[in-house]
Order: structure tokens, then C-alpha cells, then sequence
């Protein structure tokens, strides 16, 4: 995947957060559930922590600048190597979705719910989808060029 590819995927997996985001915020009350299908509704939760609302001490701050630098470190790989391309640019363009909420909201909106009977999924988002895909992208890359012997 060429480089200037890859900042146009992140660049897009960003609009599409921000769009959905915006649509969560400004069509679904806080708390309020859309039921779409038998296992997912739209809800429209503010989530001041890391992932799954985890370390929430941690400070809106703190995750702003973790997000930053990690972002410049993805573009950097995106730049300096030629696999993964693809899920690193599906985790610049997540990281780069959540860490405008956390600028300009101070929290991260989440609004998408899955759930089988009455285990919910934490509400994710966009920007959490392509940070998923993108790690378990390269997490796949990993396990099959190492069975395939294609480090050596």
C-alpha cells in the first residue's frame, strides 16, 4: 500500500468518526437506545477514559498527549516501513478520531452497542473499530509471516 494511501485511509477512517460522532451527539439523547438489530442499538455515551472506559484517573490531558505521540510514531512506521501499512493507517486515523473528541469535548462520544441478551459490549465508536481492526491486522501479519518463515 503506498504511503500517500495511507494517510488518505486515516484521513478517511477520521471524517467518518467525526461524522458519526456528530450524528450520535446531536439525534440521541444521552442514554437513550436505538434498537437497529437483535444484538446492536445506537446509544450515545461519553467516555472520559482509555478504551472500554478504562483509566479514567489518568486525566484528559494525559491521554491527549499518549495519543499524540503515539500518532507520530504511526505515521512514522507508515513512512519508514513496507508491511502493515494498512493497519497502521486503520490506527492513525482512530487515534487521530478519539483524540479530537478529547481536544475540543474533553471525552471521547461512543454510540454503538453490542450486546447478546443482557451482556452489553462497552460502547465503542468508529475510531474504536479502526484501532481494533488495525491492531488485529497486524497482530494476523505477525502470526503469518512467522509461519511462513517470511522474517527470515
Amino acid at each position: 500500500m503506498k504511503r500517500s494511501l495511507c494517510f488518505t485511509a486515516a484521513f478517511l477512517v477520521v471524517v467518518s468518526d467525526q461524522i458519526t460522532k456528530y450524528l450520535a451527539r446531536s439525534f440521541i439523547e444521552p442514554y437513550e437506545t436505538i434498537k437497529i438489530l437483535p444484538f446492536l442499538q445506537l446509544v450515545s455515551v461519553r467516555n472520559e477514559g482509555a478504551a472500554f472506559g478504562l483509566f479514567k484517573g489518568f486525566g484528559n490531558s494525559g491521554f491527549i498527549v499518549v495519543s499524540l505521540t503515539a500518532m507520530v510514531f504511526v505515521a512514522y512506521l507508515i513512512l519508514k516501513v513496507k508491511e502493515d501499512r494498512l493497519g497502521l493507517s486503520l490506527i492513525l486515523g482512530g487515534a487521530a478520531g478519539n483524540v479530537i473528541d478529547r481536544f475540543f469535548f474533553g471525552k471521547v462520544t461512543d454510540f454503538i452497542d453490542v450486546f447478546a441478551g443482557r451482556f452489553h459490549w462497552p460502547a465503542f465508536n468508529v475510531a474504536d473499530s479502526a484501532l481494533t481492526i488495525g491492531l488485529t491486522l497486524m497482530l494476523l501479519n505477525t502470526v503469518f509471516r512467522r509461519k511462513t518463515g517470511a522474517d527470515s
